[in-house]
């Protein structure tokens, strides 16, 4: 009996184990989110509505009437551009993990590596995310949005004295030694640089602000002044623009920021709220800075505080509490509204769209301040136990990319000016760009 007992286990183990086996691989098996693949795909079209058309507008209406065209046109181009530098090799330098151990220092730590090259081996079966929620080619096209704008907010800084095919040579040079690497350093996890450092940068105040900000003083200084700066008056042809195109912005930005949580999760709608509260604050720091400054209050300064606040929290958005928000917009107001004044003018460099002043700048504080306000003794949600401790590590990524990408856009910069040069002649700055190299005019009366 005995013998005919196990004899009979035996049998029912053979039938019931490759079942269990079946059914611990379904439990296993990765399963789509649509609620996060919904919010991930919402997010990625806000972030390209950043560029294309907020950012187009917000550049457009703070130049001369002779160079809207132009710069709304580098918008695009630079959309088109990197869109397929990144399918061919920018989102496998910037997340192929190949080579990458936490806490040895390589070259994959700086560079990735080839195996995600014309995104190699993405399906639409293949998942990605937190727990494997939402489709990867959503992941490729939410991380090539914000590879699309980094470069596209340099055109701020040289706006109006650029050849336009210098623009084209330099921004996919510089999207491939530059941006593609700062991300991957930052971003791809263990092994990655300043990931093993344990920089905090949720949405790109390192990747994206600093490094755009810094390429865009470094480029601003290797051109030269625009034909009559500073004595030629050069007033914004139409702030109407401007202020159409900040509020794209404003409203893009929650899927930047936000979206950066990859779930449409708590950590998504705490971005969500601090991202609104700091940018608040920082368009009324700018607005009664220039108010008490100036006299009066301008829609061009609230539009430009705006900004510098959505740029100060990026960094923070993920790890900040809503009091540390208010904290970082008011700063940002005012701290960017010197810079951007004061301090361009003492220096005398023509940032002719202050990409340095509110990006870069803006980007610099809201990195060293995100290691304040991410510790949960000042009301923030990261892990931060030693302030001082993460505010060193904050100071040595911003340190770490402002020196890379300044000496990175020298070098690429002096070369091509060799090469094919960078700037339109005095005739060509006197026509406008638009009529000189696009035959086009933005106003036909």
């Amino acid at each position: 009996m005995t013998l005919r007992k196990f004899a009979g286990l035996g049998a029912l183990l053979s039938i019931v184990m490759p079942s269990l086996a079946l059914a611990a691989d379904e439990v296993a098996a990765p399963v789509l989110n649509s609620g996060d693949t919904a919010w991930m795909m919402t997010s990625t079209a806000l972030v390209l509505f950043m560029t294309i058309p907020g950012l187009a507008l917000f550049y457009g209406g703070m130049v001369r009437s002779k160079n809207i065209l132009s710069v709304m046109m580098q918008c695009f181009a630079i959309t088109g551009l990197i869109s397929v530098l990144w399918v061919i090799y920018g989102y496998s330098i910037a997340f192929d993990t190949t080579g990458m151990e936490q806490g040895v220092v390589n070259f994959n730590s700086f560079f990735g590596g080839m195996g995600k090259a014309f995104l190699a081996g993405i399906t639409p079966a293949s998942l990605t995310g937190p727990a494997a929620l939402f489709p990867e080619a959503v992941f490729v096209t939410f991380q090539m949005t914000f590879a699309i704008i980094t470069p596209a907010l340099i055109v701020g800084a040289f706006a109006e004295r650029m050849k336009f095919s210098a623009m084209l040579v330099f921004m996919g040079i510089w999207f491939t030694l530059v941006y593609a690497p700062i991300a991957h350093m930052v971003w791809s996890g263990n092994g990655g640089l300043m990931w093993d450092w344990g920089v905090l940068d949720f949405a790109g105040g390192t990747v994206v602000h600093i490094n755009a900000g810094v390429a865009g003083l470094v480029a601003c200084l290797v051109l030269g002044k625009r034909k009559g700066f500073p004595t030629t008056p050069m007033a914004p042809h139409n702030l109407g623009y401007t202020l159409m195109g900040a509020a794209m912005l404003w409203v893009g930005w929650f899927g930047f920021n936000a979206g950066s949580a990859a779930a449409a999760n708590g950590t998504a709608g705490m971005a969500m709220l601090v991202t609104q509260i700091a940018t608040a604050a920082a368009a009324l720091g700018w607005m009664f800075a220039e108010w008490l400054t100036h006299g009066k209050p301008s829609a061009l300064g609230i539009a430009s505080g705006v900004v510098a606040g959505l740029v100060a929290i990026t960094p923070a958005a993920g790890t900040v509490g809503p009091m540390g928000a208010l904290v970082i917009g008011l700063a940002a107001g005012v701290v960017c509204f010197f810079c951007a004044t004061t301090l361009k003018r003492k220096l005398g460099y023509d940032d002719s769209l202050d990409a340095f002043g509110v990006h870069g700048i803006g980007g610099i504080l809201g990195a060293i301040l995100t290691g304040v306000f991410a510790a949960p003794s000042l009301g923030g949600f990261g892990t931060v136990t030693d302030i001082a401790a993460q505010v060193w590590i904050q100071c040595k990524g911003v340190g770490f990319t402002v020196i890379y990408t300044a000496i990175a856009t020298y070098i690429i910069l002096k070369v091509l000016d060799v090469v094919m040069g960078l700037r339109i002649n005095e005739e060509e700055e006197a026509v406008g760009i638009d009529l000189a190299l696009h035959n086009e005019r933005g106003y036909n009366l």
